[in-house]
């Protein structure tokens, strides 16, 4: 079931387009909407649509704006609005399609079904990516990026950071990706791998740590110069783990 969010500063138009969806495309469902852009971003971030009708223009901020809020964007948008003069700018933040005001239903059915193969698509890849851990001896992992998919060597992964609904991964030669998984998903991905998690917001790979300090609570320096915080109720299995690791 294709997930969409609807952004739009007129409730009429989130109306008409939630209503178009419940008739007209069975495959889909309105998860979400919001009438400007600060509810939007939490919507987005809550919901994790696959697919967002974006106005362009909003008076309080516009669909350009709400995009360059978002440093990891993982759904499809189909920008919506009264203005056409706004297409080539559209088309430049890769919306899948671009529907003018008053929606024509015709239309929307087909950018709904657009944006269904290219998640289709998506979801392949990522099968794609899961096949090739296994088939590599998992050496590497398969990082989404806004273009496809990265393959990522696990060796080279220093640590990885929560951020909210995001994750950072820093790894060897100052390389870094921004994915919008949780820590968690990583965390069952890697932990029988060299990969300890010494905070909540930390999962580091035992083979970059450069020291463990005890001053200022207790904390991790690694290989990157990152002092890392470590989890008081931690410290003993860490320090299992690492001299198990080490030795």
């Amino acid at each position: 079931m294709l997930k969409i969010v609807v952004i739009d500063d007129e409730q009429d138009a989130i109306d008409l387009i939630t209503g178009a969806i419940r008739q007209h495309c069975p495959d889909a469902e309105v998860v979400g909407n919001a009438t400007n852009i600060d509810d939007a971003q939490i919507e987005i971030a809550s919901r994790k649509p696959d697919v967002v009708f974006l106005d362009i223009a909003m008076p309080s901020g516009g669909g350009f704006e709400l995009l360059n809020r978002i440093p990891v964007r993982d759904f499809e948008v189909i920008f919506v609005t009264a203005y056409n003069e706004h297409a080539i700018r559209a088309f430049r933040y890769s919306a899948i399609d671009y529907l003018l005001k008053p929606v024509d239903i015709a239309e929307l059915i087909e950018a709904v079904n657009k944006a269904g193969r290219s998640h289709l698509r998506n979801e392949r890849n990522l099968i794609n990516g899961l096949l090739e851990n296994l088939s590599n001896g998992f050496k590497k992992i398969s990082i989404p990026t806004n273009s496809g998919f990265e393959f990522v060597v696990i060796d080279e992964i220093i640590r990885i950071e929560a951020d909210r609904s995001y994750c950072c991964f820093y790894l060897t030669g100052k390389r870094k990706y921004l994915v919008s998984k949780c820590l968690n998903d990583y965390h069952n991905l890697l932990e029988n791998n060299g990969f300890f998690r010494v905070h909540n917001s930390h999962l580091i790979n035992l083979q970059h740590v450069k020291s463990y300090v005890r001053r200022d609570g207790g904390y991790v320096e690694m290989t990157d110069s990152a002092q890392v915080p470590l989890s008081r109720m931690k410290k003993s299995f860490f320090l299992h783990a690492l001299k198990k690791h080490v030795i």
